[in-house]
């Protein structure tokens, strides 16, 4: 079951992510031995990432002993957990990733949405779509007009 954690006066509580419906997030591929090693032993319930005493990160705990302290090693000034969010969606961006994939990766409501936000950073390369139509031509001199090639 995927479920989302949030601090309420305190608490932790457990749900369902505020649409209600479960979001697949990409994981490079260079990532997943450190993800077995950091789930090895653990029981198939538990969070991946967890606090000193175990149980889930607590924000503000977090923010305070490793987030801020990380940030202000790199020389980042007023960085904030949910701009990693924007980092990531950038990333997937510039590595190729379409406006849709974008969307169910940030659990966006519509594309429309995703290009609200984040428009500037998907290219514009009208030189690079004329030559991705130019190498479909030699696939395509067969057909007639109006007809769809397969």
């Amino acid at each position: 079951m995927v479920e989302s954690v949030t601090e309420v006066g305190g608490r932790s509580e457990w749900s369902t992510p505020k649409t209600h419906e479960t979001r697949s997030d990409p994981v490079p591929r260079s990532l997943v031995e450190l993800l077995r090693v950091a789930c090895q032993g653990k029981p198939g319930d538990d969070v991946v990432f967890s606090a000193p005493g175990g149980g889930p990160l607590r924000l503000g705990n977090w923010r305070h002993r490793v987030f801020d302290p990380a940030c202000a090693a790199a020389g980042l000034v007023g960085v904030t957990p949910h701009d990693l969010r924007h980092t990531a969606a950038s990333l997937a961006i510039a590595a190729g990733a379409n406006v849709k994939a974008g969307q169910r990766m940030l659990g966006h409501a519509s594309a429309a949405m995703t290009l609200d936000i984040y428009a500037g950073l998907f290219g514009d390369d009208l030189d690079g779509v004329a030559d991705a139509l130019d190498d479909l031509a030699p696939q395509t001199r067969h057909i007639r007009p109006g007809e769809v090639a397969s």
